[in-house]
Parts: structure tokens; sequence; C-alpha cells
């Protein structure tokens, strides 16, 4: 469990992004999978794989939301993996949302929000684990004390 009032605020603040990003992912991929693409001209797929929004919607879906429902779980269980499982959607967050930017080669207010919760995410990921200083290394009580990267003896 979080030591100190500011480990507290952002383990807190670490649930809400990713709740966001998760709700985000699946109600988004939902929205494109019934309605097609969300009204998007098909013409954003021409530099992609893709002929349809079926399979992006359904990546984003399964891949992404899943992603972020996972450290969503992970991290109101306080399981030891959930920084981990938090760091991997974050990052798959950004690659999403580059890789988006290349295939239709152009840039909306949406993929600078969501790239900025990803790397939100993993500024958050960083400093609970003490690896940038201006948070306390957190632990994560799973049976034993231990921390996420090495155990404390």
């Amino acid at each position: 469990m979080p030591a100190n009032s500011l480990t507290r605020i952002a383990w807190k603040a670490l649930i809400i992004v990713v709740i966001f990003n998760a709700a985000s992912a699946v109600g988004g991929s939902i929205a494109m999978l019934f309605t097609d693409g969300l009204g998007m001209p098909t013409s954003f797929l021409t530099n992609s794989p893709f002929t349809s929004f079926f399979l992006p919607a359904l990546i984003l879906l399964v891949v992404f939301g899943g992603t972020q429902t996972l450290a969503v779980g992970m991290l109101l269980r306080h399981r030891e993996s959930s920084l981990f499982w938090t760091a991997i959607a974050g990052f798959a967050m950004i690659i999403w949302i580059l890789t988006e930017i290349v295939i239709i080669q152009g840039f909306s207010g949406l993929q600078a929000l969501y790239f900025t919760t990803g790397v939100l995410e993993l500024a958050l990921v960083l400093a609970l684990l003490g690896i940038v200083s201006w948070l306390p290394r957190i632990e994560i009580a799973v049976g034993q004390k231990r921390g996420m990267l090495h155990d404390e003896v």
C-alpha cells in the first residue's frame, strides 16, 4: 500500500488515468464497431492494411482496452505486477496513437489527449517505482512486503 500522502495521490491519479483510458478504449471501439468507424471516412485507411474500421476497432477493444482494463483490475487489487501491466498499457497507448498518426497522416486533439494520457500513465508508474525522484518507491503488500523490481532484505 502506498506509504505517504504524495504517493497515495499519485496512486489514485494513476488509477483514474487508467480507468479513463480503459473506458475510452472499450467505449470507442464498441462505438466504432456498431457505427462503421464513427462516421470517419475510409480514406483514413488508405495507407493501412485495413479496408474497413472493423479490425482497427477490434484491435482497439482487445489489445488496448484489454491491457488498460487488466491494469485497472491489477491496480485496484494492489497486485505486485500492477505497475508492470500499467506500464505495458501506457506504452501500448502511445504506440497506438503514433501508429494511427502515421497511418492516417493527420493529427487531432483526441490523439493529443490519448498520447498525453499514455505518457502520464508511464510517468506515474516511473514515479511510483522510485525511478524518478519526486516520490518514494512504492511497496505493494502481497503476502510479505516486496518491491516491484527487487526484493527488500
